[in-house]
């Protein structure tokens, strides 16, 4: 939104967009307590899961927890961009992320130059590296072992790594495979995010709006009537809301309510034709 429009609703940004400040952020208990847990495990290392179906908050998630890690002194974190890689660009990304020179024609040295790059850092910082990698669903299986045999050592018994994996249903069925059991048998900390019931999503509003600036901009009504239509899903809340939003603002409407809200979104019925007389 233009700052004309933000400040024709004493806003300090969209309260519906996807880059909502970090700091502003809805932070339920059940996201509190994982990430919490987070930061005690990268002591320790080891696989974290976060599994949900698609607008729940996987990824405001992993926002959350990345913010919270970064202030960790000395805690090097690692967010893989493309999950659907390869195994041989996945190690080209590795060491770009901790700053290891890699040869993509020997894995071997890669392996080797990657772990002693984690061992290092372990050794002078007590803080296992944290790799945080979004769309999981989307890596190969061949991949994910791979990265199992990268974060331990000492036959299993010392992580090197800690890694945060983020996906919906298809995650959870992949790690079901036989090939990938062992890499599910290692995930220490779960987080399933759940749709939401009316009721979080109305303080998930209120929230957000409070933090942006205005928490008057949506009538209690609508407030009621989005999260009713809304499905559990924040983006579906989000994408309507900021369709509402925009409409308002181009009629400089000063507030949200039902009545635009069916106006956009009821549907239109079309005039039944007349009966011709046989």
């Amino acid at each position: 939104m233009t700052k004309k429009l933000l400040s024709l609703y004493g806003l300090k940004w969209n309260p519906f967009s996807p880059d909502v400040p970090t700091a502003a952020l809805w932070v339920p208990p059940a996201i509190e307590s994982f990430c919490w847990r987070l930061e005690q495990q990268v002591r320790d290392g080891g696989f974290a899961l976060i599994s949900g179906e698609p607008g729940t908050g996987k990824s405001v998630t992993l926002r959350l927890l990345a913010h919270r890690l970064s202030v960790v002194p000395e805690l090097v974190i690692g967010v893989l961009s493309r999950p659907q890689s390869g195994v041989a660009d996945f190690y080209r990304e590795l060491g770009d992320l901790f700053a290891v020179s890699l040869s993509p024609h020997n894995r071997w040295c890669g392996f080797k130059l990657l772990r002693e790059k984690w061992h290092s850092h372990l050794s002078a910082t007590l803080w296992r590296p944290a790799l945080i990698i979004d769309e999981a669903q989307e890596m190969d299986p061949a991949v994910l072992c791979e990265l199992r045999l990268l974060a331990s050592t000492e036959f299993d018994s010392r992580s090197i790594l800690t890694v945060v994996l983020a996906g919906d249903s298809r995650l959870l069925e992949r790690l079901r495979h036989r090939d990938l059991l062992p890499v599910a048998s290692r995930v220490r900390v779960r987080l399933h995010l759940e749709p939401k019931t009316p009721q979080e999503l109305a303080e998930y509003l209120d929230h957000v709006l409070t933090e942006a600036g205005n928490p008057r901009l949506v009538s209690p009504q609508l407030v009621s009537t989005l999260c009713e239509h809304a499905a559990g899903n924040f983006r579906t809340l989000c994408i309507m809301a900021a369709e509402l939003l925009a409409a308002a603002a181009q009629r400089e409407a000063l507030e949200l309510d039902e009545k635009l809200f069916f106006e956009l979104f009821a549907p239109t019925q079309k005039p039944r034709r007349a009966r011709r007389s046989p």
